[in-house]
């Protein structure tokens, strides 16, 4: 959903200019790409409040679980008649919620179905200051579509200097530790530097233990990149240098973590994010120097896909690398679209170095998230619209 630069009422205008029958972007882009894909309703029956994630518990239920962006859980049956969502967690009284502030992201505790914890990732307001806070909730001992509210534990609270740039993803890895996305604090250019600053939480992937408690209620997990420094740099970085890294995901087979990382006035990426790598920002955007003439540093890793917002693309949602078995042309390949552009493209990938892009599917609307079922096939939140997407072929 990140908006990377525009209010959230001009990104609506705007959207309403691209979309328009005769804009020449739009022209200019076939209705589907060459593989002879198109989106359906997953869940036609349904409608969800400004979507931005969505999962399911891998406990066995196949329950899917969406995240609307006021402060909202909605829990039901992945079927394809379902027609009734109810709230599993319902914290709109905690969360600010507003142009890229809200309730941003939700993971289950990969041993979900024994001890039914879960962490989310909000924004709220703490004596006027927007505050990112990653919390931990427990369900309901007597119902399993219902969370207990009374259950949350704080486990990282950090401010945001601006009400843009907060990230928001949270992703359980194959290693049992959560990994969080957070963006460089706003504005615009990083004025603070946030994202090379490794003392600062901003602009980074972090790693925690949440099975540990000396932190309080997580463990630092003792490979992190500056686990146990002297300096003062923030233990729970894990890569650093990045903007605003929307929507993050593992691909199991290979333990590969993608990033879609949305860019600032000129290109968009997609990175696969190393243990202690730096990705540039804010001295570089995408493959040129942002900040300065001189950015050729050796630390800095450039992105697996740099695509120039002069395409069309101009805030990139991260998705995933397809594993079901629905689009059997697809696997391998990752899946990810552009919140402005609404295209969904599939990036074919050889030794970590792009091979080809393709377009599967244009003018889809909104993308602010992608997600998977319980058997990994793919689904596509449409922010505005409030309707949950799925991939198919063209008959």
């Amino acid at each position: 959903m990140s908006t990377g630069k525009l209010p959230l009422y001009l990104l609506l205008a705007f959207q309403v200019l691209l979309q328009a029958p005769g804009s020449p972007d739009q022209r200019s882009m076939p209705a589907a790409g060459p593989g002879g894909f198109r989106t359906e309703e997953a869940f036609p029956f349904l409608h969800f409040d400004f979507p931005v994630d969505i999962t399911h518990s891998n406990d066995g239920t196949g329950r899917l679980f969406v995240v609307e962006q006021a402060g909202v859980i909605k829990v039901f049956e992945n079927k394809r008649t379902s027609a009734n969502a109810s709230p599993f967690l319902d914290i709109r009284n905690k969360v600010s919620y507003g142009g890229e502030a809200g309730l941003l992201g939700l993971a289950f505790h990969p041993d979900y179905r024994r001890n039914g914890v879960f962490y989310v990732n909000y924004t709220t307001k703490a004596a006027g200051k927007l505050q990112t806070v990653i919390v931990r909730y427990r369900v309901s001992a007597s119902n399993p579509n219902q969370a207990d509210s009374a259950s949350e534990k704080v486990l990282l609270r950090f401010d945001q200097p601006w009400d843009n740039h907060n990230g928001g993803a949270v992703k359980f890895g194959p290693d049992g530790y959560l990994y969080i996305a957070t963006g460089d604090g706003g504005s615009w250019g990083d004025p603070h530097n946030n994202a090379q600053n490794k003392k600062v939480l901003l602009g980074k992937i972090l790693r925690i233990d949440v099975n540990g408690s000396e932190k309080g209620n997580y463990s630092i997990p003792p490979d992190n990149p500056f686990s146990g420094n002297k300096e003062g740099l923030r233990e729970e970085i894990y890569a650093y240098g990045l903007r605003n890294p929307w929507r993050i995901s593992f691909d199991p087979p290979t333990n590969i973590l993608w990033a879609g990382d949305v860019g600032q006035n000129k290109h968009e990426e997609i990175d696969i994010i190393v243990k202690g790598g730096n990705y540039g920002w804010s001295r570089k955007e995408g493959v040129e120097c942002y900040r300065t003439r001189n950015c050729e540093d050796p630390a800095f890793i450039d992105p697996v896909l740099d695509m120039p917002q002069a395409n069309g693309e101009r805030s990139i949602t991260g998705g995933f690398v397809y594993r079901g078995k629905k689009l059997p042309s697809l696997s391998g390949k990752y899946i990810f679209g552009d919140y402005i552009s609404g295209r969904i493209f599939a990036l074919e990938t050889k030794q970590g170095k792009a091979v080809k892009n393709s377009l599967l599917v244009d003018k889809v609307g909104q993308i602010s998230s992608f997600g998977v079922d319980a058997d990994n096939e793919l689904l596509i939140c449409i922010h505005l619209t409030g309707k949950i997407l799925r991939l198919t072929t063209v008959n």
